[in-house]
């Protein structure tokens, strides 16, 4: 029998590689940027064509590398970082398993330009698919310049992958976020097509957090800082009153290292218990500094998860300095026993005398309510007037009810498999409608007694409604009167330009006035009474979530919104016709049983139910 086991060619382990290191464009700026800061650079410029999928280059004023350090940089497992298994333990740098350029290499055409301080003449490299195109020496800049083009060129079936442009250039400004959040003492400009995009100086880090996700933060931000034999902990939390279940910034650094971490971030949000609503999130950008002996950096390809020696005691430490810092700056509500705001005449407590005098009430006996009005109407009797508020509520002995159609006799959309039952069920429900403490809609069935959840069924009604007007772009858009401006963050406003075609299908008029500034000249008819501002940042945001590159789930993704933000509120007090009319739509529809994103939207409660309850 022959043997079948081989050694894989250097090239096809280089792919293999960068399947776990490199796997979207996004990719590459963070290994080489972070790159770049390990050649101790003070200024990084990033420039993307096409979301990074033609080319993506890097540009530093680092050490930059000699001809041979250049030419080894691409091999695999090549670093300047480790010497001994030991170094793993003491890593005080970005980069350090010498994987990230080969891996790089493998899927890429690259060509580097680098150059040492004291050094008249630079290297330039040119490598695709693993091998040497040329190596040659110029005239350059002090410090490395990367250029990598057409990524994933000669391994197609992963080049298909990659999504739209806009979802792309998300996931880089999103990862270019995570480096310039921890290096606010460097300078930074990152440009998409020849825009810029960012172009952030050296400044504190309060002014860099700012700098990257605007201004509005500033007065969300409370200073966190504790320091222990354990770990140093610095940043930011956000008061409780801006927490919003989307669109909020959550960041973990250790040792200038971005990561993730959902066991801390239970911590954080244990310290926000009873001050914010269940299922919102608030912002935090949290900074660890630890012994690096303490934890584990190598345990994820990408270095996104970090293994902590002490994750329990940590997590204590974190939860109490976040406490401490919202009772600290006043964001826990408290009493105020503060005596100087007592009014002077406040009475005090006399031990001597510890009787009190009852009130007195006074009446005025010769008061006459009727008095001035109309003697012809006073002399009538109280049994005329009362009779007047029963007229036409009793017709031959019978009480009269209102009429209500049977909604559910003529269903216009043939319904769905699952959703028959629940048609024929209401086809015999009784003919009045009740709601339940402003949240539920009750009526008798066949087989025993319906609840419909109100807000949730305007939900299913108006999804319907506004993804019928996307479709159709016949939507009416209702101006304001004075327009009003949204300030985005550059990653919102990119999302925004992607998606600004449905939004203006939906009814939005929005201009853009530069800067990541918009102003909202009119909005979908409908939704009066809605903040404008929170709509626009609700839907940038819930696209970002879910990075959406295809139009129809982008268009489902801002029908959704507006939707939900448009529903009936629970708590509404609901007339008659009001309740008949939403479930005459409700079940008009031929999915009327849950919600676009999945939640029920009807019970029923079977007659066997309510008998054992009185068993």
């Amino acid at each position: 029998m022959s043997d079948i086991i081989r050694l894989l060619p250097d090239s096809v382990a280089n792919q293999i590689a960068a399947g776990e290191v490199i796997q979207r464009p996004a990719s590459l700026i963070k290994e080489l940027v972070e790159n770049a800061i390990d050649a101790e650079a003070k200024e990084v410029h990033v420039l993307v064509t096409d979301a990074g999928k033609t080319c993506v280059q890097v540009i530093d004023d680092g050490k930059g590398m000699s001809e041979t350090d250049a030419r080894m940089a691409f091999e695999r497992h090549a670093t300047s970082k480790i010497r001994v298994a030991a170094d793993l333990f003491n890593l005080h740098t970005m980069g350090f398993r010498g994987e990230a350029l080969a891996s790089i290499a493998a899927v890429a055409e690259v060509e580097l330009k680098t150059r040492m301080a004291d050094e008249d003449l630079g290297t330039r490299l040119v490598i695709a698919g693993s091998k040497v195109q040329s190596q040659e020496s110029i005239a350059c800049a002090k410090g490395s310049s990367f250029s990598v083009k057409n990524l994933f060129y000669n391994v197609p079936a992963r080049r298909k992958f990659l999504k739209s442009n806009a979802t792309e250039l998300s996931n880089i400004m999103a990862e270019f976020e995570r480096i310039v959040l921890v290096h606010p003492d460097l300078a930074f400009t990152l440009h998409s097509n020849g825009t810029e995009v960012f172009n952030l100086m050296t400044s504190s880090l309060r002014q860099r957090i700012l700098a990257v996700f605007g201004k509005r933060l500033d007065q969300q931000l409370l200073p966190v800082e504790v320091d222990t034999s354990l770990i140093r902990i610095m940043g930011f939390v956000s008061k409780p009153e801006f927490a919003h279940k989307k669109g909020n910034h959550q960041f973990f650094f250790v040792n200038g290292r971005y990561m993730r971490h959902p066991y801390f971030h239970k911590a954080v949000m244990e310290a926000y218990e009873q001050l914010i609503p269940a299922g919102e999130q608030v912002s935090y950008f949290l900074y660890f500094e630890v012994d690096p002996a303490n934890i584990d950096v190598n345990i994820h390809p990408t270095k996104a998860e970090i293994k902590f020696e002490n994750e329990q005691s940590i997590w204590q430490i974190l939860a109490a300095a976040v406490k401490e810092s919202l009772g600290k700056f006043n964001a826990i509500p408290s009493i105020d026993f503060d005596m100087s705001d007592m009014p002077d005449d406040l009475p005090v407590f006399n031990p001597a005398n510890r009787q009190a005098a009852p009130p007195k009430v006074h009446v005025n006996p010769h008061y006459n309510p009727f008095e001035g009005q109309d003697n012809e109407y006073r002399r009538q009797s109280a049994d005329e007037q009362w009779e007047k508020l029963y007229q036409g509520l009793h017709l031959s002995g019978e009480t009269v009810r209102p009429p209500v159609e049977d909604v559910f006799a003529e269903v216009s959309q043939t319904p769905k498999q699952e959703d028959k039952g629940i048609l024929l069920e209401v086809k015999e429900r009784a003919s009045s409608l009740m709601q339940y403490k402003g949240r539920y809609i009750l009526t008798s069935v066949k087989s025993g007694l319906m609840l419909i959840d109100q807000h949730r069924a305007h939900v299913r009604v108006l999804f319907e409604q506004y993804m019928n007007q996307v479709k159709q772009e016949k939507s009416a858009s209702q101006g304001l009167l004075f327009p009003e401006i949204v300030q985005l963050a550059p990653s919102e406003a990119a999302m925004l330009e992607s998606i600004l075609s449905d939004l203006s299908a939906v009814g939005f008029e929005l201009t853009s006035l530069g800067g990541g500034s918009y102003a909202i000249n009119g909005v979908p008819g409908g939704i009066e009474g809605l903040n404008p501002v929170e709509l626009v940042h609700s839907m940038v945001n819930t696209a970002l979530e879910k990075g959406s590159d295809v139009k129809e789930e982008v268009q489902q993704t801002i029908a959704l919104t507006l939707a939900q933000a448009a529903a009936i509120v629970y708590g509404q007090v609901l007339t008659a016709e009001e309740m008949t009319d939403l479930v005459d739509r409700l079940f008009a529809l031929s999915t009327p049983a849950y919600t676009p994103d999945g939640h029920p939207v009807i019970a029923t409660i079977s007659d066997d139910e309510i008998g054992s309850m009185f068993k």
